[in-house]
């Protein structure tokens, strides 16, 4: 309670309320052709359901201005001649913040004499149009609605069919079985490093995400058979887009929460052209808590870390079109038993018992990109980027007595890469459009690692490399629409990296055929390849001369062959079911060379340790199958659900060509979350002035999967104890089957030109004890579980002025 207590200190220093009202909500957003990006000037945009009549038409340029708008949901409907009509609903209007919006239409297929025009009206699309099957398009007010998702994009995801969390503490994310590894973050078009705090470059997720939730655009998230313009991911992908600031209004954020404090700022650079900024700013919450002097609950550890994202649109300039994006962050921690209570008789499970573990990690990243119309229909789009990541930890074991340390790990990894990537979008009819394109990364490296070893008494270098390599990529897709109702995408990748010089070829393909305005099937296949992590590539392995050798230098890709059949129904204007099967077929997956094991690279990725035999060779095999359902009802005057089911089967092979379940394959997860918005009261006009809002999500899954074992007396330490693990059954056991149900209550006060919100997330509100996994004492040969995280109470506050 002291924790909460400082929180709320600091939220009432800040969270002076306003009873200001009016009556100054505005939507405004160019409506474009989807597929070559030309404004529709003279497009209609209405107003749903409002009276009087309200509505608008776009201006040479594709512009619309809707203004003097009460505060609240409203729906459009945007119409163009000889083009599909296009819904948006609920959007969330405000005084303090306006609604800017960029909407694409899709030409109608003429036959004959007929044109016909469907409305778009679900949200069962996604922004990418090449993406068909196994995707989902998803808003940033998601990422802030759903209980649970602390704003992180990835922890939204787990809301969706198909995806579970690795555990509690972070937000790796596993899909359809697949090791976290296989997944995708792609920004503004970019290929990234790991966008998270305390990221390594042999995971994809962390404890916090760098990228902040509040200057996301709407965004795809897919996990099957991708279209052939993304490469280097066998799981899933990430397709995220930073909006672009407010061109004529200058606008600013504040907000506390889990994440941190910060502060953002958007606004016009010439209103005229049309350019703008967006910045935002955040510090860590914990490290400000602990300064203050409250006991924050985490042990001896404090996470500390700071983040940036900005944004610059320079559009309708007379070279085209430019945009200047960069985001980064500092984090680091220090977990040291040294510095422990050793007043405390209990063992302590979360801990490095007996070690001082030292992590940091630094990344920033950024690009220049260019669009220029090349013909009426088609246009390129050339972006040049750059990255720079470093890990570094530290960890030294520590005498029974604790008087004394040694050096037992180090490792400092800088890796950075120069992005220079390409692609023509040409509509060669209303019912065919073709993209193709390549991408170029160079990537340079300077890794360092040694262990210590008791045979030499000292560390031991395992990663020595300062040099670089390229990887190669290119596409293209082709989209051919027979009807309004008939779809089909196919494509090409290419993935070639020069290290070693492995390449692929891979096919893709979805087909998408609406039977009727409600019912559709879609049916997809992709290949699929992926670099092993870095470190694999470059581990050198001391030889009986003396030498170093780097023995797995020329490990093959990993590769992976999707495929999934689905159907989408729509059982009420607002309300779906669907479902989707699929099996995925994986082969060159790393595994024991030296002698023959369990061991496959498939079983790494969802913690901060990533260990691997010295000798791999690339035949490995694995294969995923399942079966996924979802209901949803999208939401629908301040009422919404989403209930997904997944069976599933997921199972690999080691160099000792037995079958197993892979660590990841927990069966089965089932989520349920409701939400509902409330007005608590409105001014005599209809202005909305206050509203409550109210999510609660559960989820159940199958245990996570650990290996049997028995603690015995250590041959090298007497008197000290270790674990032996029977490898022949790896994974053979689960921990009892997760339980957890998230609360979210937010509170909003609408005035002249200010929004502020105050919101509690409980998560895990019933406080249901999920093993994470089992520890002992070396020691005393005590052994126990460590559970995952307990009751949490987050509170946030936000203001938009």
């Amino acid at each position: 309670m002291k924790r909460i207590n400082h929180f709320l200190t600091v939220l009432i220093l800040l969270g002076v309320g306003t009873t200001l009202w009016g009556q100054n909500a505005t939507i405004r957003g160019k409506v474009k052709d989807r597929d070559n990006l030309q404004p529709l000037p003279g497009a209609n945009v209405v107003i749903i359901d409002m009276e009087p009549f309200t509505g608008t038409t776009t201006n040479e340029a594709g512009e619309f201005v809707i203004s003097h708008l009460k505060p609240g949901r409203v729906s459009i409907r945007v119409s163009y001649v000889g083009y599909q009509e296009s819904v948006i609903s609920n959007l969330q209007l405000s005084n303090a913040k306006e609604v800017v919006l960029d909407v694409n239409l899709t030409e109608a297929i003429i036959s004959g004499d007929v044109v016909e025009i469907v409305a778009q009206r679900d949200k069962r699309g996604t922004i990418n149009p090449m993406a068909t099957i196994s995707s989902r398009g998803f808003t940033v007010e998601e990422t802030g609605r759903y209980a649970g998702s602390r704003n992180d994009v990835a922890r939204m995801a787990m809301n969706y069919a198909g995806v579970t969390g690795a555990n509690d503490a972070r937000n790796d994310i596993i899909v359809r079985g697949n090791s976290p590894l296989g997944l995708l973050w792609r920004l503004e078009d970019v290929d990234i490093h790991n966008p998270n705090h305390y990221g390594s470059s042999t995971a994809t997720g962390g404890p916090v995400c760098m990228l902040n939730n509040n200057l996301l655009a709407n965004s795809d998230f897919m996990t099957s058979a991708f279209a052939a313009e993304y490469g280097n991911a066998t799981a899933a992908v990430f397709d995220l887009k930073l909006r672009s600031g407010n061109d004529k209004k200058h606008e600013f954020l504040g907000q506390i929460g889990f994440n941190g404090f910060e502060f953002g700022a958007e606004g016009p650079i010439n209103k005229e052209t049309g350019a703008s900024y967006l910045a935002n700013v955040r510090y860590s919450t914990l490290e400000i808590m602990d300064k203050l002097g409250a006991d924050l609950g985490t042990g001896t550890g404090i996470p500390k870390y700071k983040d940036f994202t900005i944004k610059v649109n320079l559009p309708a300039t007379k070279l085209g079109d430019f945009s200047i994006f960069a985001f980064g962050g500092d984090s680091d921690i220090k977990i040291w038993d040294s510095k422990a209570d050793t007043t405390k008789e209990s063992i302590d499970f979360y801990g490095g018992e007996g070690y001082d573990l030292t992590n940091g990690s630094k990344l920033i990243s950024g690009g220049i990109t260019h669009s220029i119309g090349l013909t009426k229909n088609s246009y390129l789009k050339t972006t040049i980027a750059s990255s720079y990541h470093n890990f570094k930890t530290t960890i030294d074991s520590l005498s029974p007595n604790y008087s004394s340390r040694t050096t037992t790990y180090r490792n400092n990894f800088n890796e950075s890469f120069i992005t220079l990537q390409s692609y023509i979008s040409s509509k060669l009819s209303a019912r065919s459009q073709i993209k193709g394109g390549f991408r170029l990364k160079q990537q340079l490296f300077d890794l360092t690692e040694s262990i210590w070893f008791n045979e030499d008494h000292a560390l031991r270098p395992t990663t020595a490399f300062d040099g670089n390599a390229l990887l190669a990529q290119a596409y293209i897709q082709w989209q051919y629409r027979l009807t309004d109702h008939f779809t089909l995408n196919n494509g090409l990748h290419s993935l070639y990296y020069a290290y070693n010089d492995t390449w692929n070829i891979e096919p893709r393909m979805a087909l998408k055929w609406g039977i009727n305005d409600r019912l559709s099937l879609s049916l997809g296949y992709g290949y699929h390849s992926q670099l092993n992590p870095i470190t694999v590539y470059f581990r050198q392995t001391l030889m009986h001369d003396g030498t170093y050798s780097q023995l797995n230098k020329n490990l093959d890709l990993l590769k992976a062959h999707h495929f999934v059949l689905g159907g989408d129904y729509l059982i009420a204007e607002n309300t779906r079911i669907k479902v989707e099967g699929y099996i995925q077929l994986l082969s060159g997956a790393g595994v024991n060379g030296g002698v023959s094991n369990y061991y496959s690279l498939l079983n790494e990725g969802a913690n901060f340790g990533f260990g691997f035999p010295d000798t791999l060779v690339a035949t490995g095999k694995g294969r995923n199958i399942g079966i996924e359902l979802t209901l949803e009802q999208f939401l629908h005057k301040g009422f919404y659900y989403l209930g997904t089911l997944s069976l599933f089967d997921s199972k690999y092979k080691g160099s000792d060509n037995i079958e197993r379940s892979t660590a990841f394959n927990t069966n089965y997860v089932a989520n349920l979350l409701i939400g509902k918005e409330f007005i608590l009261s409105r001014k005599e006009n209809g202005t909305s002035t206050h509203s409550l809002a109210i999510d609660i999500k559960s989820t159940w899954s199958g245990g996570q999967r650990y290996t049997p074992s028995q603690i015995i007396n250590d041959p090298n330490k007497p008197g000290y104890f270790m674990r032996k693990y029977d490898n022949t059954n790896a994974y053979e056991l689960q921990y009892p089957d997760y339980l957890r149900t998230d609360f979210k209550i937010v509170w909003k006060w609408e005035g002249k030109g200010i929004r502020q919100e105050f919101g509690v997330d409980i998560q895990n509100i019933f406080n249901q004890q999920n093993v994470y996994s089992e520890k002992f004492n070396k020691k005393t040969g005590k052994s126990g579980y460590v559970y995952q995280t307990g009751i949490l109470v987050i509170p946030q506050y936000r203001i938009n002025f």
